[in-house]
């Protein structure tokens, strides 16, 4: 499965600065890591697989276009959520899930 370049080019510049920033290829996408660990990852059509702090999930989920990520059949545990491609259309939009993201990392 192919990942969405122009979300991958928004969340580098939304990481843009951040020390320890490393790009992998994973969950079917490109995962951005910092300090080893996962803040996002560009999706499949534009959507975004997003951390953030497990008990921020439910909250953060009544967000437009957001939804609990899966895995093929499986539902992901709390902290994970995917998010609509029009919801992350630009790197003013795509910051906040940023922000939950880095806040998992201690960032």
């Amino acid at each position: 499965m192919a990942y969405d370049e122009g979300l991958a080019d928004r969340l580098r510049a939304a990481l843009s600065g951040m020390p320890e920033v490393e790009e992998r290829r994973m969950f079917g996408g490109l995962a951005f890591l910092v300090d080893g660990s996962m803040v996002a990852a560009a999706g499949s059509e534009g959507r975004l697989l997003a951390r953030c702090l497990p008990s921020r999930t439910e909250e953060l989920l009544r967000r437009p276009g957001a939804t609990r990520a899966t895995m093929g059949t499986r539902t992901m545990s709390a902290g994970w959520i995917t998010v609509d491609a029009a919801q992350v259309a630009d790197v003013e939009a795509l910051a906040p899930w940023v922000r939950e993201g880095l806040a998992v990392v201690g960032r």
